[in-house]
């Protein structure tokens, strides 16, 4: 457990249960800030030994729009719905971390499938915790109402992604990764004009009660 990677990757994971057990929304985007500032890190740790200008403005990128620009998009959101919490998600927080266990057992599985995966090496955790990660992110969208959180599930589940482009960042071009990054800033962009909109038309933040703009 003393390798940095290995360190990094059961933070990564351990973050994704936290924000699958917690309701309260601004500890949740705390979380978020987090992973987005440990994949920033990520990125210069996995290739330490040839360290490049495009791995540095990689890394720069995600730091700063991951660990600060969406952090304070989504307080912002927060601020103008006057809401604090997710009150009644879908699936409730204890079966949401079981769900998580569950979600962290397939991804292992997977990960062994895999030709990234490589036993017994000091990286072999960055597949399983990108999995979960991404499956995270997917959880939440589905199975959470408020569209702060889905709006957080977006990110997460970019996150998993990321982490994969990470692992493989030399043979990935840098337009690649910075265009995931722009991908998930555009969206919390929109995300966060439809939520002023949801808020100011209904007065919560909802997203199932949306149906009832159904004809």
């Amino acid at each position: 457990m003393d390798s940095p990677i290995e360190i990094m990757m059961i933070l990564l994971v351990l973050s994704d249960f936290a924000l699958l057990g917690l309701s309260r929304l601004r500890t949740c985007i705390s979380i978020v800030s987090f992973q987005g500032m440990l994949l920033g890190a990520l990125a210069l740790v996995t290739q330490w030994g040839a360290l490049t200008p495009r791995l540095f403005l990689i890394a720069a990128a995600s730091f700063l729009i991951k660990g600060f620009v969406f952090p304070i998009l989504l307080r912002r959101g927060i601020r103008e719905a006057g809401t604090q919490n997710e009150i009644e998600p879908f699936v409730g927080y204890i079966t949401s971390v079981i769900a998580g266990l569950f979600m962290l057992g397939v991804s292992l599985w997977m990960a062994e499938k895999l030709p990234l995966f490589a036993s017994g090496s000091s990286d072999s955790l960055i597949v399983p915790a990108a999995l979960t990660t991404l499956f995270t992110g997917l959880f939440l969208i589905i199975a959470r109402k408020n569209a702060l959180n889905q709006c957080l599930g977006y990110i997460i589940m970019e996150n998993g992604i990321y982490t994969f482009g990470v692992y493989s960042v030399v043979e990935i071009p840098l337009l690649v990764e910075l265009g995931i990054l722009l991908d998930a800033f555009v969206a919390v962009f929109v995300m966060g004009i439809a939520i002023y909109h949801i808020n100011r038309a209904f007065d919560h933040l909802d997203a199932d009660r949306l149906n009832v703009l159904k004809g």
